[in-house]
């Protein structure tokens, strides 16, 4: 396969990873939460969250769905609910226990984290569109440095993920509050696409931009004139 048409799948993966990476950052739907429910033809309060706003819907527990002790749920049968953003980020409105009571710290750095991501592919992009319009060696040069930022670009992603899985393991740990099940849902799982996606296909474009091997034992990687792209 020539050299130029490996890139431009390289390329076509990559806004595959972008678009998964932008919508885990701008959807609410990282994490659910559910508190403990004891009685049944009830109605509870399950919440889900990203890195922006925390959403809280209200589920009726009928026979047909009510497990003694167990957590309230499914969400497919909650009712329209209320989003807020996190208080750290709307200060002057009266905090909740979840915004004081799980480790702000931690959703304020994934939040952080995931614009640096962001940064990182705005940055990549415009050297993609310098390659793009480009020629000859400055062509191939600029494919360099986006292969890297893309790269950095998961790894963000991929401590932002960390950071919120760690965020959610204390939430359901601590004593100071009502949720006691959780599970992951499609923005955390876009996320983790989003973080393999960037980084090694960041590692493989790079690796495409670098000059080819010796063809001769004479021949060194710095006399070996670099593949053009075309």
């Amino acid at each position: 396969m020539h050299k130029s048409t490996k890139i431009k799948i390289a390329i076509f993966v990559l806004l595959v990873g972008m678009a998964c990476t932008f919508t885990a950052v701008v959807t609410d739907h990282w994490a659910v939460l559910s508190p403990r429910v004891d009685k049944v033809n009830e109605t509870c309060e399950a919440a889900h969250f990203g890195l922006w706003r925390l959403c809280k819907k209200q589920i009726f527990m009928g026979v047909d769905n009510f497990v003694e002790g167990r957590g309230c749920g499914p969400m497919s049968r909650a009712e329209a609910g209320n989003c807020t953003y996190f208080g750290h980020f709307t200060p002057g409105q009266e905090s909740e226990i979840f915004e004081y009571k799980t480790q702000k710290e931690y959703n304020i750095s994934a939040a952080a984290i995931s614009i640096f991501c962001l940064g990182f592919i705005i940055l990549g992009c415009l050297c993609l569109v310098g390659s793009c319009t480009g020629k000859g060696k400055g062509r191939d040069y600029l494919l360099k440095p986006a292969g890297m930022f893309f790269a950095f670009a998961g790894l963000c992603m991929f401590v932002s993920l960390e950071v919120m899985r760690q965020s959610v393991k204390r939430m359901i740990e601590s004593e100071d509050t009502i949720w006691i099940e959780y599970y992951y849902s499609w923005s955390f799982a876009c996320a983790c696409s989003g973080f393999v996606i960037l980084f090694l296909t960041g590692i493989a474009l790079l690796l495409l931009s670098m000059p080819h091997m010796p063809r001769n034992p004479w021949e060194t990687c710095m006399d070996a004139e670099p593949d053009q792209v075309e």
